[in-house]
């Protein structure tokens, strides 16, 4: 749910836009920019709840929930990262086997795929 798809690299607009792709957006990231919305870090042209939920529906996106086995898994993840909410994601995408759209790089230490913004 990029504001500015432009920003993405060719591969991934390719596998967002692949009708064989399922779109997912982690509740984790969905906190994520409510926080930073909260926070005056990012400014959006509508209010938070309905912009992530006007954007899942517009591009058929489906909200995926943070889960018991996603959380405990959390506790099995080697510190390549530190950020909370990250770590989330990275478990999620172990525990589920999906993979990871991301621009932080670091996530490629661990073990899933990651496909970088």
């Amino acid at each position: 749910m990029p504001a500015d798809p432009a920003r993405l690299s060719a591969r991934s607009r390719k596998r967002i836009v692949d009708p064989a792709s399922e779109l997912l957006l982690s509740v984790a990231s969905v906190w994520e920019i409510a926080i930073k919305t909260g926070l005056g870090k990012l400014q959006l042209p509508v209010p938070v709840d309905e912009y992530v939920t006007s954007r899942l529906a517009r591009q058929g996106v489906r909200s995926r929930a943070i889960e018991q086995a996603h959380a405990l898994r959390v506790a099995l993840l080697p510190p390549h990262h530190r950020d909370p909410l990250g770590r989330m994601l990275v478990a999620q995408a172990q525990v589920e086997n999906l993979p990871l759209l991301t621009s932080d790089r670091t996530l490629r230490a661990y073990d899933i795929e990651v496909i970088l913004a």
